[in-house]
């Protein structure tokens, strides 16, 4: 009997064991990389797939136009950022600053955003803020994330540090 008991013992802690591993396996596989969210359906905003392909084909004002007539329904960084994206291509500097400033008030962590932005300060020769903006990525991903390699990518490619 006792062997017994001890056999259940032992086969009890393998299983919590084998569990546990499990689901350490698990956590590491789910675990995606990081990508713009801009690039991500959110459930609770808008369909942006017909706008993200204007983008993609660098039509800039068929993109803004229909941006905009989304933004006066829409309170969502997803559509501040990609109007700061598409205002930055056109060259209008400053509003898109509005409009990337408005995506990080509704979510500070998004890290698109914080690409985007630095990518604009280096486009206006900000080379101090583009590196602020690679700081507060570098604290959004510390094991690393698409947004971080492409900022620090395009300051290299600047000269910046």
């Amino acid at each position: 009997m006792k062997r017994l008991i001890t056999r259940y013992a032992v086969l009890t802690v393998f299983g919590i064991c084998a569990l546990s591993a499990a689901g350490s396996a698990i956590s590491a596989v789910t675990a995606m990389p990081a990508f713009a969210v801009d690039t991500m359906e959110n459930a609770d905003g808008p369909d942006l797939t017909s706008v993200r392909a204007k983008i993609a084909s660098k039509d800039y004002a068929g993109a803004l136009d229909e941006l905009r007539g989304l933004a006066e329904d829409n309170q969502q960084a997803d559509v501040y950022n990609l109007l700061g994206y598409t205002l930055r291509m056109t060259g209008d500097y400053s509003t898109s600053l509005t409009y990337y400033n408005k995506a990080l008030e509704l979510q500070p962590d998004y890290k698109a955003a914080h690409e985007y932005l630095g990518e604009l300060y280096l486009q206006t020769g900000d080379t101090a803020k583009a590196n602020a903006q690679l700081a507060s990525l570098k604290q959004l991903c510390p094991a690393g994330c698409e947004e971080l390699d492409d900022l620090r990518e395009a300051i290299a490619k600047r000269g910046g540090s």
